[in-house]
């Protein structure tokens, strides 16, 4: 499949293994991920740290082969879901970050037109998330407010 904003194909990514059964070495329980899942969240990690550093730190591979549920499930039964999903809230970040270069290099021309592809990405995104009731049908993007979601 070709790339969104250009006309190259890509590579193809990692796949996860089609068998979704528990490791023997993991020595984790049940309790223990949501607990740490919980704990992780409150910190104010993303899905996707708390994803790694259950990986890396904690030897977790898959959340969801233990749980049976994904992160995302775990923190809305802990009532710990955030307003904006995660990539929304990167694509907005990249986008005050691409700004923020702007304001300093006027005649930077890429940065313009990463500007508008964020920005189109960031509208494509919104409106799969309204279609799906994530978000509420009145959201809108605004760049001068972009700030204020984000915090």
């Amino acid at each position: 499949m070709a790339r969104m904003h250009s006309r190259k194909k890509g590579i193809s990514g990692s796949t996860k293994p089609i068998t979704q059964t528990k490791k023997t070495w993991i020595k984790y329980k049940l309790a223990e991920v949501e607990k740490l899942v919980v704990k992780l969240a409150k910190q104010g990690h993303t899905q996707s740290v708390i994803g790694m550093i259950l990986r890396d730190s904690y030897g977790i591979p898959d959340v969801r082969t233990i749980t049976k549920k994904k992160i995302r499930q775990i923190l809305e039964e802990n009532k710990i879901e955030k307003k904006i999903p995660d990539d929304l809230t990167a694509l907005i970040k990249k986008d005050i970050k691409l700004i923020k270069h702007r304001e300093n290099h006027k005649h930077d021309i890429t940065t313009k037109r990463g500007i508008l592809l964020t920005e189109s990405k960031i509208n494509r995104l919104a409106k799969y998330y309204k279609k799906n009731k994530v978000l509420p049908d009145t959201w809108k993007y605004d760049r001068t407010k972009a700030k204020l979601l984000i915090e």
